[in-house]
Parts: C-alpha cells; structure tokens; sequence
C-alpha cells in the first residue's frame, strides 16, 4: 500500500513539473532579474552602474508614481466591491433552475475571453461624447446635464475605466462561484429549508460560509489582477488626461522604455510586487480573523 502511495505521489510530482518549471522560469527567476536591475542605473546600451537605493528613492519622490499607486487602488477597490459581489449573486442567480441558464453562462463570461483591445476600442466609442452611445442614451432620456468627455474629464476618467474594468472580468469570478456553489451538497440546503432558513438567509449563514475559500482565492486573483491593469487603460486612454488614469504598470513601461530608465522601471514593477503581496496578506490575515 505505501508503495503505491509513493508511485502516485511521484505521478502527482511528475504532472506538476512542467508547470512549476514555466511558473519559475517566466514570474520567479525574472522577479529576482528585476531586484537587480532595480539596484543599477542603466539605459539598455550603456553598461550599468550600481546606484544602490536611488531608482526607489527616486520613485517615492516621484508624484507621478503616488498619483499611479492612488489610481491602482481605485481600480482594485473597484474590482474587489465590483466584480466579487456581482459575479458572486450572478452566480446565485445563474445556479437556480432558470430556463436558459446555460445561455446566460455564455453570455456572463463572454467579455474574459474578447481581446482587452477589442473592448477598449468598442468602450471608447461607447464613451465618445459626440456620437458615444452613453452621451446619445442620455440624451435621449433628457438628461443632457449629464452628457460629458467621460474620458478627458480627469475627475471621472479613472472612474469611467475602473466601470469597464468591472464588466469585463466579472465573468471570471462568477464562474468561479458558480463552480463552488455547485458543490455545495443539496441535502444541507434542504435541511436548512426545513429549518426555517429561507432566501439571504440560507446564502448569508449557509452557502456564504460553505464558499468562503473560493470567496477568498477569488479576492487574491482580483487584487493580483487588478495591481496588472495596463492593456485595457493603455488602449483606452494612455494614462491620461495629465496621468488621471495612470496605474503603476503604465507608470513603469512609460519610464522603461520611453524613458529609458530601465533600473527605474525595474523599481517601479518590484514594488507592485511586494505591494501586492501585502494586501494579499492582509486580506489572508482579514479572513483568518473572521472565521475565527
């Protein structure tokens, strides 16, 4: 018996490998590449010299950096009270014996797979103000006091593109939680039926808690995920107008390689790392509280 314990672990072992050998090569070993050049001023011609502290230093002065660090948290704020909550009650909805529920499954997560530039162009034109749909809806409605630039207006620029960032990968989560409300077995539903638990309660004290690792692991890819934002707000708008939508992923390839300052960059993509791994801790800590 323990021999073939030992046989399917180096099975297990075996299938892993590939995947952890892809993981180390493309995110580990150039995280460590990164905190080195982190350390260098170089311009990618020149050989580099070693700066020590200085790309890190240059960057908490920088203003540009604090105002990407502020907008990253809009957009991971956003994601997390955006697309969790509403992929989560999609997927309660979606779960119930609807007619056309497989339709709607489709329909949900279609915006995933659509390439981010494809959806920035499309959201663009949506946004337009002289023949954008949202400007002519309305308009049409009379609301005319609310026709504006929804995306050269720096006070709701960011806003405008954290609502696209949202519908495009609530899908995402609400496959996620439909997958995990699928395992809850009937049986403790039924019996909580019989119990008097009836509607949110039953979701607030039953399913919620039988859920709650997928609600968590949902909310490590949301806050990962969202600290990447770069294509969607490259396409849409650049950064701008005057940085009002610029993240730190854009802050970082702006300087690397239209800069040139390849140790600034590299200090820029090393503090999204750390950065996120602190919030993924917090929330870890967070949940570990809770269910205590």
């Amino acid at each position: 018996m323990e021999h073939i314990y030992k046989h399917k672990k180096k099975i297990i072992y075996l299938g892993i490998l590939p995947a952890f050998l892809l993981y180390l090569g493309f995110v580990i070993i150039p995280i460590f590449i990164s905190a080195r050049y982190s350390l260098v001023e170089w311009n990618g011609f020149s050989p580099p010299s070693f700066v020590g502290l200085e790309n890190y230093a240059e960057m908490f002065g920088n203003n540009i950096f604090w105002r990407s660090l502020k907008n990253n948290m809009v957009v991971v704020l956003a994601s997390v009270l955006g697309q969790v909550p509403i992929g989560f009650l999609l997927a309660l909805l979606v779960n119930q014996k609807i007619k056309g529920r497989h339709f709607f499954r489709t329909i949900i997560f279609m915006p995933v797979v659509i390439s981010a530039v494809i959806i920035s162009l499309v959201w663009s034109m949506v946004y337009n103000y002289n023949f954008g749909l949202l400007n002519n809806i309305l308009s049409f409605v009379g609301l005319e006091s609310w026709v504006q630039n929804w995306l050269s207006n720096p006070d709701i620029a960011m806003f405008s593109v954290a609502a696209v960032i949202i519908w495009q990968f609530v899908g995402l989560y609400f496959i996620i939680f439909l997958a995990a409300l699928q395992t809850v077995p009937d049986e403790i539903l039924e019996a909580a039926k019989i119990d008097g638990a009836q509607g949110w309660k039953r979701t607030l004290y039953i399913t919620i808690p039988l859920v709650k690792d997928s609600i968590l692991a949902a909310i490590v890819l949301c806050i990962s995920g969202s600290l990447k934002t770069f294509a969607l707000i490259y396409v849409m708008t650049n950064g701008g107008p005057s940085h009002a939508t610029e993240v730190m992923a854009i802050h970082m390839y702006d300087n690397t390689f239209n800069g040139m300052k390849f140790g600034y960059g590299s200090a820029v993509s090393i503090f999204i790392v750390v950065f996120g791994i602190v919030l993924v801790t917090i929330v870890r800590k967070l949940f570990a509280k809770f269910e205590n």
